[in-house]
């Protein structure tokens, strides 16, 4: 499975982030709740669980974004 995690600098609130999975897209708040969009659900699953892992990160990395700063490497889960 391949997810890729999206923050984009002109975003809007609330704090969130965007996943892509085989032509799917969503987007979940940094507690992992769905915004928009769908993902087959064993995928949303997954995004769920690791966004509850690095629910600080994600918060980091939102700060980050909009201040137009670099954002950091989140690890995937494993």
């Amino acid at each position: 499975m391949i997810c890729q995690r999206f923050a984009y600098y002109h975003d809007h609130m609330p704090p969130h982030f965007h996943a892509r999975y085989q032509g799917h897209k969503a987007s979940f708040t940094i507690e992992g709740d769905l915004l928009a969009g769908s993902l087959p659900a064993r995928q949303t699953k997954f995004v769920v669980a690791w966004a509850a892992l690095h629910e600080d990160e994600l918060l980091a990395n939102w700060e980050l974004a909009r201040e137009h700063g670099e954002l950091f490497r989140i690890d995937p889960l494993r």
